[in-house]
């Protein structure tokens, strides 16, 4: 199957997502809002490093969704990285990995994006191989569960802003915006909870930034290069990423039923490939 440019950007994204959350579990004992405040710095010197070499204007020219899309994606990383802390690697990306459906579903009022009823199916066996994943796990409480939900619509925010931003500005330019953003609003919620990064975590609390900014420089060029529909599923392919890492990384097991729902995973996914491309 020959992979359109839009799938590969995804492709590439989802892996270097992937290696992010590892780095973000590494270093649990460091509070979520904190990890972001580092994250946001290393992502403004990277985009100032482009800016001044490529010779780009920083600022764009549709501020106000770029704004919006920067206190939105805001929201929706701070509340992954919390649950990222809080429960098992798999079982906090399936909950993020709803994040594609609040995408389409979404798109469909924000930039009027047609959805076929055989894409909510497959759309649905992706999401009943992400429930089948997660399961009863003990270790999730509800609070974790509203949590992933609401940061999951959010990010289905953001993706559809970086959509209607597709034809008016530059990926960097949208990537910006969104540590542009969360830089003060981290670090005015950190100073009342700072921990001292010792070690180990300032190598972590790098690969953070730098993984973040590859994963969203490819996710923003997926998502301006096609339909939000055809490339927001392929986010669920971080499920297995995170279960393979999550196991050789941080010991983590779950039951049999994990493989069958990581097939239906695949198995939405691909439908989905397929139709679009017929």
């Amino acid at each position: 199957m020959n992979f359109s440019k839009g799938v590969q950007f995804m492709i590439i994204s989802t892996f270097t997502f992937a290696l992010m959350k590892v780095c973000v579990k590494m270093i649990s004992h460091i509070p979520a809002i904190e990890i972001i405040f580092f994250r946001s710095i290393i992502s403004i010197v990277l985009c100032a490093f482009f800016f001044i070499k490529d010779k780009i204007n920083p600022w764009g020219s549709n501020k106000k969704i770029l704004i919006l899309r920067g206190v939105v994606g805001s929201i929706a990383l701070a509340s992954y990285f919390y649950i990222l802390q809080q429960i098992p690697l798999a079982a906090a990306a399936s909950m993020q990995y709803m994040a594609p459906i609040f995408t389409a579903i979404l798109g469909v009022f924000i930039v009027k994006e047609h959805v076929s009823g055989k894409q909510y199916f497959y759309f649905l066996i992706s999401f009943l191989g992400i429930i089948v994943i997660q399961g009863f796990d003990a270790r999730i409480s509800m609070i974790h569960l509203i949590i992933g939900i609401g940061g999951a619509i959010f990010t289905g925010l953001a993706y559809n802003c970086i959509r209607i931003l597709k034809n008016s500005e530059h990926p960097l330019v949208i990537i910006f915006y969104f540590p542009l953003v969360s830089l003060p609003l981290a670090g005015a919620i950190s100073f009342f909870n700072w921990i001292n990064p010792v070690g180990w975590d300032w190598m972590y609390l790098l690969l953070v930034g730098i993984f973040t900014q590859i994963a969203q420089y490819f996710m923003t060029r997926s998502y301006q290069a096609e339909e939000l529909s055809k490339v927001s599923i392929i986010n669920y392919m971080g499920i297995i990423y995170s279960l393979a890492f999550g196991f050789i990384i941080f010991g983590e097991t779950y039951e049999w039923l994990s493989y069958i729902g990581m097939a239906l995973v695949i198995i939405g996914i691909i439908l989905n490939l397929r139709y679009k491309k017929a």
